[in-house]
């Protein structure tokens, strides 16, 4: 899955999505994650929705005779057209606080003191954030559990019947796993071919292989966090791949830009892309990656006219990176990597290897986004167990021979990809 996620806050109503459309299919994604746009409570937050059945009007086409049901099947029809499968934000944690479903229903929420709880989160310095705009779910001790599942199948299904192809689960790991295994199911059993994806970023390890264990097609990595130093990645990549494949992203519309976070440097933003499209199955970036913006994306705040000016184009760059993943079975597989000893600890080698033996890659990577540095490899040939000759599918100064030793100097942030195909 390579994934452009399309922020519906920034490019506004529905009729104005089509020029994005065509840029993401023309860098090579094959899918479209749009976050939700059911109607938000009073919070205006895209999180906080009031009505699971409703369109927000912010962004409807009011001239249009279609409806705005009518509307989201004509976005998803175009997007097919150009080769994007389409899916949303499924938010079953937590509603508005301000939802006439917590009026209507108040077994289904969690209850304390005689008030509807709000979520929190702790934060890695202990800090504890409270959204008082949510009201949060009751999934394990609601008198009737029956009634709030039923609720959000008929949410899932109505989504699908809109034209949805996949669901983008918020918050997965605080949804029960029993729960997701019935609705995962039951929702097959009507579409065969939908998606499911767990977002569980800020979970423990063990909170992340019990979700992807409930049935989801994929699950979101944390290598935009990596600084290519330490071991944790690469174990808690080893301890899911078999069981669910991974998505990655150098930055998602939960985080700072980068080009902002680099220090407005387009080698990191390159570096990043290559690494995060390359380590995993999938891959993700929000709207705007790939002209280097450096506002960040605001669940309440972002409006169209917060449209940036191209700080670098990207395009070209990620659409060529994507064709080589798409080309290479090994770069989209959660095939075992390992880490090999650098002569410059300021190079990363990575060796990746397809699940089922269908090639093999070795992954060079310039840590140092503003500094060239140099690499040598005794002999590449003792990386990889594959008979067959390397072949160079880097992006620039490809190289027809690959010498023994190695030597290459690397410009900033420069990744070097070397593949063995499959036999």
């Amino acid at each position: 899955m390579k994934i452009y996620n399309l922020f519906p806050r920034l490019v506004g109503r529905l009729s104005n999505w089509s020029p994005h459309l065509e840029r993401a299919a023309d860098m090579g994604f094959d899918w479209l994650f749009i976050n939700p746009i059911q109607q938000v409570g009073r919070s205006a937050s895209l999180y906080s929705i009031a009505d699971y059945f409703r369109i927000n009007p912010e962004f409807i086409d009011r001239r249009s005779k279609s409806s705005p049901d009518d509307q989201v099947r004509a976005m998803i029809a175009e997007a097919e057209r150009l080769g994007l499968r389409v899916m949303i934000d499924l938010v079953l944690n937590h509603c508005a606080i301000d939802a006439p479903l917590v009026e209507e229903h108040p077994d289904w929420f969690v209850h304390n003191a005689g008030r509807v709880v709000n979520p929190f989160c702790v934060e890695a310095d202990g800090t504890k954030i409270v959204w008082y705009d949510l009201a949060q779910f009751d999934h394990l001790h609601s008198p009737d559990r029956q009634g709030l599942e039923a609720f959000f199948q008929q949410v899932i299904d109505h989504l699908a019947g809109l034209g949805f192809a996949g669901f983008r689960c918020d918050a997965a790991y605080q949804v029960p796993t029993e729960l997701w295994e019935r609705l995962i199911a039951r929702t097959r059993r009507s579409y065969p071919d939908i998606l499911f994806v767990a977002e569980t970023l800020g979970c423990s390890p063990e909170q992340t292989l019990a979700t992807a264990k409930a049935g989801f097609d994929a699950i979101f990595n944390s290598a935009k966090w990596w600084d290519f130093e330490g071991d944790w990645l690469l174990e808690q990549y080893e301890l899911t791949r078999r069981v669910v494949p991974s998505i990655g992203f150098p930055e998602s519309h939960d985080t700072e830009r980068l080009f902002c976070e680099s220090g407005y440097n387009p080698h990191a933003m390159r570096q990043r892309y290559l690494f995060t499209a390359l380590f995993a199955t999938g891959v993700m970036i929000p709207i705007g990656f790939e002209y280097g913006f450096s506002t960040r994306l605001d669940v309440v705040n972002t409006q169209p006219d917060q449209w940036e000016a191209i700080n670098l184009d990207l395009t070209h760059e990620i659409a060529q990176i994507n064709q080589i993943k798409d080309r290479y079975p090994v770069l989209h597989s959660e095939g075992p990597i390992e880490r090999i000893a650098s002569t410059n600890p300021a190079v990363l080698i990575l060796h990746k290897s397809h699940p089922a033996g269908q090639g093999e890659a070795l992954i060079i990577l310039n840590k140092d986004p503003w500094n060239r540095q140099r690499i040598w490899i005794e002999n590449l040939y003792h990386h990889i167990r594959t008979p067959g000759p390397l072949r160079d599918v880097s992006l620039e100064w490809v190289m027809d021979y690959l010498p023994t030793p190695f030597e290459f100097e690397l410009a900033p942030g420069m990744g070097r990809v070397l593949v063995i195909e499959p036999v």
